[in-house]
């Protein structure tokens, strides 16, 4: 696998290709521990956070192989591995998890050997699983003073597994976690806590410099061992990202007794973060209630929460002694940390300071989230990527910035540097929290974010075709903005995804879709459109199962189910071994002489009209037998298994597949003809371009389709050389309805193909 440049904003590998990044989150199962095993909606041994084990995660060496070759086959070149700070150092501080690390390492080289780019993903969501997400060690909010088996009671945090009937813990709420005490509060120590909770000292450091430091050296100590490792770096580990999606906290609040108006997100009990501090020190508080509907939150009511004198904090006579670290008397346990510095006066239950976190303490300068973003978050950034460069010292850092947050404005400086990279996300916020797939309308939210509109009403966008270009757009325009505030790097799109379990799992129950496979492939036509050098799709989970999707939270965006039928094709008769290809350009035919070029020998404008001819197709007996049988759940595979640009000779100028007409188009800017060795290779997928339906069309050159063998399936690939100048690629496969069950009488293409016929190119 060649080593990757970055070009501007494209990567390419040793042989001047532009290199298309088409990944995938692996894996979701990495949230939470193998042993024991507790998903979310567990709480056996949940608070038992300590002795806990995350080797098997994302999963064992005997199952990767399986989840790598069918990750192959369904064309992805690159991983965003996943992997949270709890799994490194969950014992306590730096009480390294070693036989974890080897295990890493061991998934990693597999993971090579299967040819994947990997990125590492220290990931997070709402700090911590005992916070309602993943990420942190559960030692991490004892050191900030937190109490996580009182976060119910007060609604500090909602957490899954502590829920009192986990089937009906309510969808996506886990993200408003982020609006809740628990969160505001340790994110603001994490980026901030120097600043604005000076008498936080925990082993003669501020709270900020503990908790950064071990975080950046818990990832540290990874990268070292990956280092160590001697034949991961580069070869297959190409870079680090610095932290999923991160979050200011309270910092930049103008006021602490209302609801900020960049909070776009409400769901459940929904209070200001002056009333969350109330109810985490045990008061009795009535806030207001919101749920989600066609067109976003509504406000739905009120409720109180009495946590009836039960705190979110350490009671004072906690035993503050277990993971050997020694608190400053300045700190009193028992006592909200923001009372004692001031926010507020216990005795009387009074806010004092509601605009206590606006200013930047050394600057008295008013903030906004942007302003946070340019120093505090800078400033934990460029920590976390000197520390990995001291290791890895070629690494691409992946910076990534609170989520549709516009990015730190460094263009120019010292920052922007070569091997930056604009990570970010985007969700289709409607389809997610509705888990529904509508048709008829959508919201620009990007637009209405930054300030496009002059009233909501006109981010309404109407129809289907004019959503999918409303999806283009604004990650378009999240690219374009990377570049006016970062410089020139490459965009890539870390997350991105769609519920399964839509319309009260119908598809389940149905074998239906359509819906599914509608929104997937407006989110892929999104991202072939925005002109980012590459994305990793949110999420493969190893688990996912249509009771409990992914395992986390109620969420169900794996594309990969045990429950669902897998998409791919095992080849048989011929015996394939891997890199031997079934198709090739026949030596008896009489169009060899014409198509065939020398090793090295270029094809060059002036001779690919007259030499060069394209191959046609031809049947004969078939070596492949499909994995599909009569199951009508391919969980919308035809979405998301599509055509793909993999390596480019010269510049991609645009591309694309049309799956309603099941055509993909490639447009290219080449500098130089193809050399023989190292065609544009572009991943092909049987399941739309069966060999006895498939039509080629070329600007010019030769060609030629190469089936793979992995681990019994296989992989197909469309090699194209080439001249320079601009060239044309269309290639056209079988039309099918869009998420349809499979049925055994399907009249032709794919289906009747794989079980009656085969092709060779002649």
């Amino acid at each position: 696998m060649a080593r990757l440049e970055i070009d501007g904003t494209r990567f390419r590998d040793a042989h001047g290709r532009e290199i298309t990044l088409r990944g995938i989150n692996v894996a979701g199962d990495a949230k939470y521990p193998r042993f024991p095993n507790v998903p979310s909606h567990e709480r056996q041994d949940f608070f038992d956070g300590d002795n806990v084990s995350f080797v098997g995660r994302p999963f064992n060496e005997e199952e990767a192989h399986l989840h790598f070759a069918r990750l192959k086959r369904w064309g992805y070149n690159t991983i965003r591995y996943v992997f949270t700070w709890e799994a490194i150092e969950h014992k306590g501080p730096r009480q390294y998890d070693e036989a974890w690390i080897e295990h890493t390492i061991k998934i990693l080289r597999l993971a090579k050997e299967y040819g994947f780019y990997v990125f590492m993903d220290p990931h997070q969501d709402v700090w911590s699983r005992f916070s309602g997400g993943s990420g942190a060690p559960m030692w991490t909010l004892y050191a900030a003073g937190l109490n996580p088996e009182t976060f119910a009671v007060t609604q500090a945090a909602w957490v899954h597994n502590t829920h009192p009937n986990p089937a009906e813990f309510p969808k996506m709420i886990w993200a408003t976690n982020y609006w809740r005490m628990t969160c505001q509060t340790i994110f603001t120590l994490f980026f901030g806590g120097k600043d604005f909770a000076p008498n936080a000292i925990i082993d003669g450091q501020n709270i900020q410099e503990y908790l950064q430091g071990h975080y950046i050296g818990a990832c540290k100590h990874l990268a070292q061992r990956i280092h160590e490792a001697g034949d991961l770096e580069g070869d297959c580990v190409i870079g680090w990202e610095s932290m999923n999606e991160p979050n200011r906290g309270l910092i930049s609040f103008q006021d602490l007794s209302v609801i900020p108006p960049e909070q776009k997100l409400q769901k459940g009990p929904s209070p200001t973060a002056w009333q969350a501090l109330l109810t985490g020190a045990g008061r009795a508080c009535e806030v207001d209630v919101w749920d989600v509907g066609s067109f976003g939150p509504y406000k739905s009511g009120r409720e109180l929460i009495d946590p009836e004198g039960v705190s979110a904090w350490l009671p004072a006579d906690y035993e503050d002694s277990k993971y050997g670290w020694k608190r400053d008397p300045g700190w009193k346990l028992g006592q909200c940390l923001w009372a004692q510095n001031g926010v507020w006066d216990p005795s009387e239950d009074k806010l004092l300071k509601k605009d206590f976190f606006s200013r930047n303490p050394r600057t008295g300068k008013k903030m906004d989230y942007e302003s946070f973003t340019n120093t505090y978050f800078m400033e934990h950034f460029r920590s976390y990527r000197d520390a990995i460069r001291s290791v890895h010292s070629e690494a691409f850092i992946l910076c990534e910035a609170p989520v549709l947050e516009i990015p730190p404005d460094i263009k120019g400086t010292e920052d922007d540097e070569k091997r930056l990279v604009f990570a970010t996300h985007y969700y289709d916020g409607l389809t997610l929290l509705t888990k529904h797939w509508n048709r008829y309308y959508n919201i620009d939210v990007f637009g209405v974010l930054r300030g496009k509109y002059l009233a909501p009403a006109f981010a309404l966008k109407i129809g289907e075709n004019a959503i999918r270009a409303c999806l283009k757009d604004q990650l378009e325009a999240i690219r374009q903005e990377g570049l006016r505030y970062m410089g020139t790097h490459p965009c890539i799109f870390t997350e991105i995804g769609i519920p399964f379990d839509m319309d009260d799992k119908y598809a389940y129950k149905t074998g239906d879709y359509a819906s599914q496979a509608a929104a997937m492939d407006a989110n892929h036509f999104a991202l072939e459109g925005c002109g980012a050098a590459g994305y990793t799709l949110w999420v493969y989970v190893a688990s996912n199962n249509h009771e409990w999707g992914d395992n986390w939270n109620g969420e169900d965006l794996s594309v990969a189910s045990v429950d669902d039928k897998d998409l791919s094709l095992a080849s048989q008769s011929f015996g394939i071994s891997p890199n031997e290809s079934t198709i090739s350009l026949s030596p008896a035919s009489p169009s060899f002489s014409h198509s065939r070029s020398e090793t090295n020998s270029p094809v060059t404008p002036s001779n690919v009209k007259d030499t060069l001819k394209t191959p046609s197709i031809m049947t004969q007996k078939s070596s492949t037998s499909a994995e599909i049988g009569a199951n009508p759940g391919l969980r919308a595979a035809d979405a998301f298994v599509r055509p793909s640009p993999w390596a480019t000779n010269g510049n991609v100028m645009k591309y694309g597949f049309d799956m309603k007409n099941c055509t993909f188009t490639l447009s290219l800017e080449a500098d130089k003809p193809t050399v023989e060795g190292y065609p544009t290779t572009v991943f092909l997928p049987e399941y739309h371009f069966p060999r006895t339906k498939t039509r080629v069309e070329v600007s010019g050159g030769k060609w030629t389709i190469d089936l793979q063998n992995i681990d019994g399936g296989s992989l197909q690939t469309f090699q194209w050389w080439h001249g320079q100048g601009t060239q044309e690629l269309t290639i056209r496969g079988v039309k099918r309805k869009q998420g349809a069950p499979v049925e055994a009488e399907e009249d032709e293409g794919y289906y009747e193909q794989c079980r009656q016929g085969g092709c060779a190119i002649m």
